[in-house]
């Protein structure tokens, strides 16, 4: 996997000071997408094992509330093989920090509704991650009001709680 762009200190990308992983590769081409240059599965550099540890350094201060994945798609079933470790490491190094993340493909079930984006990995990445934002971006449903995410077909989703219900709990409607 590559990452396309990493930002140490992000406030636009989930709540509170975050670090954000941009991921390469995404099959979906939402038209008018804000990042079309990591639809590239090859663009950016290889998320080695150093560039693993400099996030995991990132994310060790007191004020930074978390990890937001985004893209690119982490959804991708490439980027899902290379993520689940990762984010298995963040969880176990920083149990009380948060991971948002962002996905053009539908949340459904504690998977993904679309069939192209499951693996074998995708039910405990999603059970890992703790807000999910989920729904391909649409151009005419586009709203700036809306907090983060890009159009109002898309959910914040809280996973966490919609896993223990069995039904969509909205994070933020």
């Amino acid at each position: 996997m590559n990452i396309a762009e990493l930002k140490k200190t992000d406030i636009a990308n989930g709540e509170g000071v975050r670090v954000s992983l941009f991921v390469s590769g995404c099959t979906r081409h939402c038209k008018n997408c804000f990042n079309r240059v990591a639809w590239d599965f090859g663009y950016g550099e290889p998320f080695t094992p150093q560039k693993e540890e400099e996030v995991l350094h990132a994310l060790a201060p007191d004020y930074i509330a978390g990890l937001s994945l985004l893209g690119g798609d982490p959804f991708e079933p490439s980027n899902q093989r290379a993520l689940l470790p990762f984010v298995r490491q963040v969880k176990e190094r920083y149990p009380h920090k948060n991971i948002w993340c962002y996905t053009g493909y539908t949340y459904k079930d504690g998977g993904i509704e679309e069939p192209q984006a499951q693996c074998g990995q995708t039910r405990e990445l999603i059970s890992l991650i703790d807000v999910l934002v989920d729904g391909q971006f649409v151009e005419e449903l586009k709203d700036i009001r809306l907090k983060f995410r890009g159009s109002s077909n898309q959910r914040v989703i809280d996973v966490k709680r919609s896993l223990e219900r069995g039904c969509i709990v909205l994070y933020l409607t």
